[in-house]
């Protein structure tokens, strides 16, 4: 299947690791995610009543533990400034990083297309505080590469 590429934009919080632990949360209620469901093909989540109950469920199935959920699900933690990115883990952007690729530190969804190219290896993700016009934090957005 290879990996797929997964984004999401959800409400600012100041602790990003509580904002993806609920994303994931909210994803894996919703079932939007791949899950093979006893099947050759992963299917949406959502599509099988009977569906993992559990991420711990979830993720003692052979087949989730090999070619992963194709989503946020795959990642876990949101990594602290100066530690380095492992499997499973989301990077922020920091704000040298957003001042070469932009041009300033505080990034907005006009920014979007420009970072979604900097993600560099799959079972990885990344982040970003987005700001409104007025330079406060509104948003984070999620996105990287999973799945095989």
């Amino acid at each position: 299947m290879g990996a797929s590429g997964w984004s999401y934009v959800v409400a600012y919080q100041p602790d990003l690791d509580e904002a993806l632990d609920a994303l994931r949360d909210r994803v894996f209620a919703e079932g939007d995610y791949w899950w093979a469901g006893g099947e050759d093909v992963p299917n949406a989540a959502s599509d099988y009543p009977d569906r993992p109950a559990t991420m711990k469920e979830l993720f003692d199935d052979e087949a989730v533990q090999e070619s992963g959920t194709h989503s946020i699900l795959d990642v876990y933690r949101v990594l602290n400034e100066g530690e380095t990115p492992d499997f499973g883990t989301v990077e922020p952007v920091s704000a040298a990083e957003a001042r070469r690729l932009t041009g300033t530190e505080r990034l907005t969804r006009e920014h979007l297309g420009v970072l979604k190219g900097i993600e560099t290896r799959s079972w990885f993700g990344r982040c970003a505080v987005l700001h409104d016009a007025q330079g406060a934090p509104q948003e984070i957005y999620f996105w990287g590469f999973s799945g095989d």
